[in-house]
């Protein structure tokens, strides 16, 4: 298996097979430590297994999705591509869609609707996803993966 890695600002492209067919694909960055750890959970937690995680970075076996799947907003915020293949939800929104179909989850999914909650779950989930690296250590204690170009 070869891992394609699309620079940052390039679209990745629409028509590709589909690695996971009738069910949600998590895409996450794989070269995260706190991100896979994550993926782990939500897979112990997937009791119905409606759930395919699937590393952002294997561009090569993404899923069609209806909506663009860009590397760069992939690494940024965790995506979830619906089973229709019509919706990419990212970040919060993904979080709260899940929540919806994992039977541990589903009591707290409509708190995760009350007034307020989505401006709270945005900003949490944005600064975990900022702070990823050194949240969960690597080798050397923290871990180094440039999400963007510097300049």
């Amino acid at each position: 298996m070869t891992t394609t890695v699309v620079h940052p600002e390039t679209p990745v492209a629409p028509s590709r097979p589909d690695p996971a067919p009738e069910k949600a694909v998590v895409l996450y960055d794989g070269d995260c430590p706190f991100c896979r750890k994550s993926v782990a959970i939500l897979k112990r937690l997937d009791w119905l297994d409606r759930l395919h995680g699937q590393n952002a970075r294997d561009t090569d076996r993404l899923p069609p999705s209806r909506e663009p799947l860009e590397l760069p907003r992939m690494l940024e915020e965790m995506h979830v591509v619906t089973p229709d293949r019509t919706r990419a939800l990212a970040g919060f929104r993904a979080f709260r869609w899940m929540a919806w179909r994992l039977p541990p989850t589903v009591v707290l999914a409509p708190f995760l609707y009350l007034p307020g909650v989505l401006w709270l779950g945005n900003r949490v989930y944005r600064w975990v996803a900022k702070n990823r690296y050194s949240l969960v250590p690597c080798d050397d204690g923290g871990c180094r993966v440039p999400l963007k170009k510097p300049g």
